[in-house]
């Protein structure tokens, strides 16, 4: 958390160059990336999945997938120059040069298989996840990263112009399906262009047609998608806000709606939002006069139930303390004050 702090909230000047990398060196021997590092296999993988539980059709496989534990070491401040992230980047950049081996395929493989139709459209949705991890792991100007991103804002974009937009879903038999030619965006693509400002510069109109579906109410019935002759769950689709909150904005899932403000505050798109800018007001309101967030009655830190906030939060090991219970919470809330352009005290 104090790499984090020095690297991404204090200015310029503020910690000594000694001071970031003794920060950075602590980053590398901690407990939170060696339980992470350790389970890495010599070919850069962790475990036998890419995308894990998250995965459309996921069943609770152990492992969370080695696209979120990249993401993981990449949120907790492991340098990119890293071993462990070297290794990732070679597999996730094979993952971009439609390489044709099926172990590429890792958990669609079987279902590649049995129903060859499955497999152009596993490839797409890996490749947008490695997109996506690939930009945060710091090359989204590398020009596979930039071509890859611009091709999928296409897709999503195509999605946004439809009718589709405003009527994804239909009817089959007893079931509610996604529409066959519709390509909502995802957590991953909207991570994605979260971390490639000159992406959202060049397409900016893009950027805002977006945020203005993202701040639609997602759909209030559970629905599943068709995949060759398969039916899936789909886990990673962004169909609207996902957020749920109380009237007074307190959110049932306080990790998941921190980590989706901070995507919407570095789009540009928060302003477009009213569930999620109530919800950030609720969160700002129990902070303490120093900024720190002190909600009344406090006994744990809080937890998500989203595969999707798992690789952000927490950041910071459980001391069972009061401040490990608040700095997690405290360290998003100001990054997001950055991304918004408010006034920052440091001391």
């Amino acid at each position: 958390m104090r790499l984090r702090t020095y690297r991404d909230l204090a200015p310029s000047g503020f910690a000594s160059p000694e001071s970031i990398q003794e920060a950075s060196d602590a980053v590398a021997a901690s407990k939170l990336v060696s339980a992470i590092t350790k389970k890495q296999k010599p070919t850069g993988m962790w475990g036998k999945t890419l995308l894990g539980p998250a995965a459309p059709g996921g069943r609770g496989e152990k492992d969370m997938g080695a696209l979120a534990e990249y993401r993981r070491l990449i949120e907790l401040g492991l340098d990119s120059s890293a071993r462990q992230i070297k290794l990732a980047d070679r597999v996730f950049f094979r993952l971009l040069s439609r390489d044709p081996d099926p172990q590429l395929l890792f958990e669609f493989r079987t279902l590649a298989k049995t129903d060859p139709t499955i497999e152009g459209w596993a490839r797409e949705r890996i490749r947008e996840a490695a997109t996506a991890a690939l930009a945060e792991g710091g090359h989204s100007d590398d020009p596979r990263i930039r071509g890859s991103a611009h091709k999928i804002t296409s897709s999503i974009s195509q999605f946004l112009r439809s009718p589709l937009a405003d009527k994804p879903l239909v009817k089959a038999g007893q079931k509610t399906l996604l529409h066959p030619d519709a390509r909502p965006p995802t957590w991953y693509s909207v991570g994605m262009l979260a971390a490639m400002p000159s992406l959202r510069r060049e397409r900016a109109g893009f950027t805002e047609r977006l945020g203005a579906y993202l701040a639609k109410p997602g759909p209030k019935k559970d629905f599943a998608m068709r995949v060759g002759r398969r039916i899936l769950k789909p886990k990673a689709l962004l169909m609207g806000d996902p957020i749920h909150a109380d009237r007074q904005g307190n959110p049932k899932d306080i990790p998941l709606a921190l980590h989706y403000i901070d995507l919407l505050s570095r789009i540009g798109a928060l302003h477009t939002a009213p569930n999620a800018s109530k919800v950030l007001a609720r969160l700002v309101k129990d902070c303490d006069a120093n900024g720190v967030w002190h909600p009344k009655n406090l006994r744990s830190r809080p937890k998500s139930s989203s595969l999707m906030a798992y690789h952000a939060f927490p950041l910071c090991s459980d001391a069972n303390t009061l401040e490990s219970r608040q700095v997690d919470v405290t360290f998003r809330l100001a990054l997001i004050a950055k991304h918004l352009g408010w006034d920052l005290t440091y001391r």
